[in-house]
């Protein structure tokens, strides 16, 4: 049921209570009237009736009292009988000539109508004076100020309805237009705002509206933004690990080629400079093919600390293990005031991005210590087991430095997206006892672990 429905049946329910409550005090006020008056009456008609019955019998008999009533007519709510005891009626009073001819509804007077005395005087030779009471005139006016009365409450019930109908219609006639506004929200119009309504409460409805419409608006717009920054974050991320893939391909192959090309050629420079060396007896000759053997000797070497640092070769045929302790004796041999300690505990598969990735958070460990903190002592550490691989290493050097996070230094920040990326945790800080302390936990069953 709508609510203009419902405002409209409780204004004319109570509209009704009202009639009701009014007619009910006005017939329980006409009835205590009627009662009132009807006793006075009748007091009255019996004592005066009564006395001068018996006057006029004692002047000249039944005559005399008859003339007198006869000339007394009709007497208001009174109807009054003259008759012998057991006999014929000598007077009866005339009808009462106020509204002649009408008369209550009979439910009306039996529910209006109080107990009705009758008063009997007896005189001389039988004779009795008999003096009712007559209620039907006092009921019928009573029965016409009711009916006036329902006139003129029905024709302000028809007053009263029809101006709280249009009352309650003024008030209500934003409603459709709010309930349209959100109608065409839930459409997707958030640009739309309700206009100016009239009444202080649609006011400030409408108000509330625009004011919600406007946010969602804004949140709409602020999530759209969002995901399209999240979508660009992801293709730039995508785009990343699509450029760290190639460039790991390029390094492998660039490897490759210094190891089997560039090596090879090196080689035969020196061995070619050793046999120009040893067949040779000019001194001058001698010397400049000793001298390109050595710078031979010194770019291979050159070369060979250059591999790993491209690409492991040796990760497909030695493994991790190994190739970490290839690099540590390389660092080791290279750096010999350093000391370089590798625990390792790897007893799973690891798979080929988790290895690559552990290697290379190794290998950058390791460097970044030996070049930037000065430290006598570089450890690290890893340890594998079926869901999760642990890597740490750490240093007793100076520390981070404050600017190690600032643009242009991608090292660590690429080595954290690369473990994130595979579900990791990526820890670096300074160590309470000195130093850099660098930490990785890398899931193996695609859990991340905590570091």
């Amino acid at each position: 049921m709508k609510l203009r429905t419902r405002l409209h049946l409780v204004v004319t329910g109570l509209t009704a209570v009202f009639v009701v409550l009014l007619i009910t005090a006005q017939m329980i006020a006409t009835r205590a009237r009627v009662r009132e008056d009807i006793e006075a009456s009748h007091q009255v008609a019996m004592q005066f009736l009564g006395r001068l019955a018996n006057i006029y019998w004692n002047i000249g008999g039944p005559q005399v009292v008859l003339r007198f009533l006869e000339q007394l007519g009709h007497v208001r709510s009174n109807g009054i009988t003259l008759h012998y005891l057991h006999g014929p009626v000598l007077y009866h009073s005339p009808p009462a000539t106020y509204k002649a001819g009408q008369y209550a509804p009979q439910w009306f007077s039996h529910l209006l109508a109080p107990h009705l005395p009758r008063y009997t005087f007896v005189m001389p030779d039988n004779l009795e004076l008999v003096v009712r009471a007559q209620v039907s005139r006092a009921i019928l006016d009573g029965w016409d100020e009711i009916t006036r009365l329902l006139a003129l409450t029905a024709v302000l019930l028809i007053v009263a309805n029809g101006v709280a109908f249009w009352i309650i219609e003024r008030a209500l006639s934003p409603f459709p237009i709010i309930v349209e506004g959100l109608e065409r929200l839930k459409r997707g119009e958030l640009d739309y705002r309700l206009p100016a309504l009239g009444g202080l409460e649609a006011q400030a409805m409408g108000a509330a509206f625009n004011r919600m419409a406007q946010a969602i608006g804004d949140n709409v717009a602020a999530e759209r933004k969002a995901r399209e920054a999240e979508a660009r974050l992801e293709e730039r991320r995508e785009m990343a690990r699509l450029v760290e893939q190639r460039l790991e391909e390029e390094r492998r192959l660039i490897a490759h080629e210094l190891h089997d090309e560039f090596g090879q050629s090196v080689t035969a420079i020196r061995s070619l400079a050793q046999a120009i060396s040893a067949r040779t007896g000019e001194p001058a000759m001698q010397e400049a093919a000793r001298l390109i053997s050595h710078e031979a000797a010194a770019l291979y070497d050159a070369m060979h600390g250059l591999i790993p640092r491209l690409s492991p070769l040796t990760l497909d045929t030695l493994g991790l293990a190994e190739t970490l302790e290839s690099l540590a004796r390389d660092l080791q041999k290279r750096h010999g005031s350093v000391t370089v300690s590798l625990r390792h505990d790897l007893r799973v598969d690891l798979g080929p991005t988790v290895t690559l990735v552990a290697y290379r958070f190794v290998q950058e460990g390791l460097i970044n210590a030996l070049r930037h903190a000065h430290a006598s002592r570089i450890e690290a550490e890893l340890r594998a087991d079926a869901r999760s691989l642990s890597v740490r290493v750490s240093d007793d050097g100076k520390g981070l430095p404050q600017e190690w996070t600032r643009p242009g230094h991608f090292g660590l920040r690429g080595l954290k997206e690369r473990i994130e990326q595979l579900g990791g945790r990526f820890q670096v800080g300074n160590s309470g006892h000195g130093g850099v302390l660098l930490a990785a936990v890398i899931p193996l069953d695609g859990e991340p672990q905590p570091a």
